[in-house]
């Protein structure tokens, strides 16, 4: 059946795991980054007439990124942090995924510009505060899981490499809220053109385990037209291109209505 794309799917993530349901308490619970991230909104809807870039958008790509990084670790991929001895504890993987996941578009409250390096930036000072409480008791250094996730906030920008398995599940997640207007393409709201038309055309974007593939992961986009094929290739496939995970994927259009059917599928890996 696969995961639906949306807000609902990072609870059945973090519930199964104390050190996540930490990291999720804090998260949405403190001050400072709901603030944070109400600005985001405030730069990215009201001034520049984007899409959404707050709260809801940090909740579902965080559900989007732990279903990533879920279907690649039961398939034999090890997490980098784990690699590089940065921490033994597959939920410290997490963690890093979840917290760069919920606080990657947090430089938007400064400005658009840049605001994949400010809000690692900024990140900073945030995950000092909090690390600390969060990873006690667990085998993890929170100064090196911090530059982890930072690392995962700086690399959701289009042309930076990602060069972690945690910060590529962030990065591609990023691009899978794109249903229903969402679009990861900012477009201006009330304008009649190719972004707008593109993103509204995509009604459901859903994650699933492809079992008997050497490519684990297939992300499906259901669309009314064609036009929703712009998003998927001006956004899911230059940010899955930057990532180290696009060897792993399958990305499969599906068009809807009278014309439904089964669009080629790509392969990221291999453009």
């Amino acid at each position: 059946m696969g995961a639906l794309v949306g807000p609902k799917l990072v609870a059945a993530h973090v519930e199964k795991s104390p050190l996540l349901s930490r990291a999720w308490e804090a998260l949405t619970t403190d001050r400072e980054i709901q603030s944070l991230l109400r600005m985001a909104n405030i730069n990215a809807v009201e001034r520049l007439l984007y899409n959404d870039h707050g709260p809801v958008h940090a909740a579902i790509v965080s559900g989007s990124a732990l279903e990533i990084f879920d279907i690649l670790y039961r398939h034999g991929l090890r997490p980098s942090s784990i690699i590089h001895r940065i921490t033994r504890s597959l939920d410290c993987a997490k963690l890093i995924v979840l917290m760069g996941a919920y606080l990657h578009d947090i430089g938007n409250s400064i400005h658009r510009k840049h605001h994949e390096l400010v809000g690692a930036m900024m990140a900073a000072p945030i995950l000092d505060r909090l690390l600390p409480a969060i990873v006690e008791g667990e085998d993890c250094d929170p100064y090196m899981i911090r530059s982890e996730i930072q690392h995962a906030i700086y690399a959701t920008a289009m042309d930076v490499e990602a060069l972690t398995l945690e910060a590529s599940v962030v990065k591609v997640a990023d691009a899978t809220d794109m249903a229903e207007g969402r679009a990861r393409l900012p477009y201006a709201k009330g304008k009649e053109d190719i972004h707008a038309l593109s993103a509204l055309s995509i009604k459901k974007v859903i994650i699933e385990e492809n079992r008997d593939s050497r490519r684990p992961l297939r992300i499906k986009v259901y669309m009314e037209d064609m036009a929703g094929m712009f998003q998927i290739e001006r956004v899911l496939l230059p940010k899955i291109k930057t990532s180290i995970i696009g060897e792993y994927i399958i990305v499969e259009p599906v068009l809807l209505g009278v014309n439904a059917r089964r669009l080629k599928p790509i392969f990221p890996g291999n453009c």
